[in-house]
């Protein structure tokens, strides 16, 4: 099969399309053949080592966690699915042409395989720091750099618990922020006063690593109601970093529930051919990501 790897850490470079052997399911495990392959920057940062002294990898590695395909293998003490089955889920070495996943979820009808694949991290993320942060219905919460997957995430089960979110992203994304029911502003200069005048915070969370941390424990006036998933240096504030997974399958099940009822929809904002990985993780790298971006296999 076609496989994307890296055999040292470093930039887009580094990843290569390559032949290698298909993986197996085993117990408690499926394999897919993957139609689609989530980009989500905890691959980039893999890719680029930063999380050797906490998670390390050995190399060669491959690469991707989020995926949606068809089932074509069932292991050991599985129960519920079947060969032939579309779904999507969470494994390792996603970013290829077959893949064992280790959580999954039946994909709702509605939904292509390129949509499936972009929402099964961001989700179980939103789920988590959305729990992390204390915030309750009534409450408001800012969400920084609120316009990319977990933000859309976010934004919309925020809205459907009753909670108020004050979102942060570029000039460009404003309306987007208000269709998924947020109090938008831009950040840059000024941007901490904007967030006042739209309202008092009771939490925040940190999605784009921009050097706002100091500024969000400000306005929580808490460093403990303030989580971030971007920025490796805000413990040095008292503030946690969450990078640890949660619970992966009643993530997917909520997920596939709030898209059931249309109560969560998360958009492609560009595909691109398993070839082009390098590229798709330079492009989520740089931010100002509307939605999701995926691999298409």
């Amino acid at each position: 099969m076609k496989k994307v790897s890296f055999a040292e850490f470093g930039g887009q470079d580094v990843l290569h399309l390559t032949d290698a052997e298909e993986p197996h399911a085993g117990p408690g495990q499926i394999r897919v053949a993957v139609r689609a392959a989530g980009v989500n920057p905890v691959d980039w940062r893999i890719r680029e080592g930063q999380f050797q002294q906490t998670r390390p990898i050995e190399l060669p590695s491959g690469i991707g966690q989020d995926a949606a395909g068809v089932v074509d293998e069932v292991g050991p003490g599985v129960e519920g699915v079947e060969v032939g089955d579309h779904v999507f889920g969470r494994g390792v070495s996603a970013y290829a042409e077959f893949a064992v996943l280790s959580a999954w979820a039946r994909m709702p009808e509605d939904l292509t395989f390129e949509e499936a694949a972009g929402y099964p991290s961001v989700v179980e993320t939103a789920l988590r720091i959305m729990s992390q942060a204390g915030v309750r219905p009534g409450q408001t919460l800012l969400v920084s750099g609120a316009s990319g997957g977990v933000g859309s995430a976010v934004l919309q089960i925020a809205r459907e618990r009753g909670i108020t979110v004050i979102g942060t992203a570029g000039a460009g994304n404003q309306e987007y922020l208000r269709e998924l029911g947020a109090l938008a502003t831009t950040y840059g200069e000024g941007w901490v006063e904007r967030v006042r005048g739209l309202g008092e915070v009771d939490a925040a969370l940190d999605l784009a690593g921009s050097g706002v941390i100091r500024e969000l424990v400000e306005l929580t006036g808490d460093p403990d109601k303030v989580i971030s998933i971007a920025d490796l240096g805000a413990p040095e504030h008292g503030v946690r970093f969450s990078g640890v997974t949660g619970d992966v399958p009643q993530a997917l099940a909520e997920a596939a529930d709030l898209i059931a009822r249309q109560r969560l929809r998360i958009p492609v904002e560009k595909s691109y051919p398993l070839a082009e990985a390098g590229a798709a993780q330079a492009d989520s790298q740089a931010g100002h990501t509307r939605g999701r971006r995926v691999l298409v296999v």
